[in-house]
């Protein structure tokens, strides 16, 4: 999506070879307008999947993640990475690893949001080892829901994510792949 890369263009920050700060547009701040297109371009690959519900992991692929399930007509079911202090029993839940963060936290999703009848669009913000979409997975399976995508904003081309989850079947769509990144350099993928 060229209004993607753009943004990230001007407004992206290179910090290394791993980490591309988007904190203006995307993860602090958010531009709703570009979450509003991206939404609507998610929704329009994904239009003939047959999907029931939206699911993001909090937070930061919340934004694109409710626009496109609002044109997608379909809820957003928000995958927790804290367990509710009063709201803790009937969960699915799986550990993951933060790549960013350097910690392993808990991934929860409600069992009353969730059914073998649903057919789920995962979004998220970035791809890059695939940790995060990989609990997403687990935690979708175990309700016997289907998976109709990952959806993802931002694919780091050169890391492990995109083929770990390839080889597990699942459809992959990257708003921006990124080739290769070094301090103040962004390579995109053609």
């Amino acid at each position: 999506m060229e209004l993607l890369k753009e943004k990230i263009r001007q407004e992206g920050i290179a910090v290394n070879e791993h980490i591309l700060k988007v904190d203006s547009f995307i993860n602090h701040q958010v531009d709703p307008v570009l979450m509003q297109e991206m939404g609507k371009d998610i929704a329009d690959h994904f239009k003939d999947k047959g999907i029931t519900k939206v699911a993001a992991i909090e937070s930061s692929g919340i934004a694109p993640a409710l626009m496109a399930s609002l044109a997608l007509g379909v809820p957003l079911i928000i995958l927790k990475k804290q367990p509710s202090k009063i709201l803790n029993q009937d969960l699915y839940q799986t550990v993951v690893t933060s790549f960013t963060k350097e910690t392993n936290y808990e991934l929860t999703l409600s069992k009353k949001y969730i059914s073998e009848e649903d057919h789920v669009l995962i979004v998220d913000d970035f791809l890059a080892n695939g940790e995060a979409a990989t609990a997403a997975l687990r935690l979708l399976r175990m309700s016997h829901a289907t998976i109709a995508g990952l959806a993802v904003l931002i694919e780091k081309s050169f890391q492990p994510g995109h083929d770990k989850l390839s080889a597990q079947g699942v459809e992959i769509y990257a708003l921006a792949q990124i080739a290769k990144m070094a301090e103040n350099l962004i390579q995109f993928k053609e």
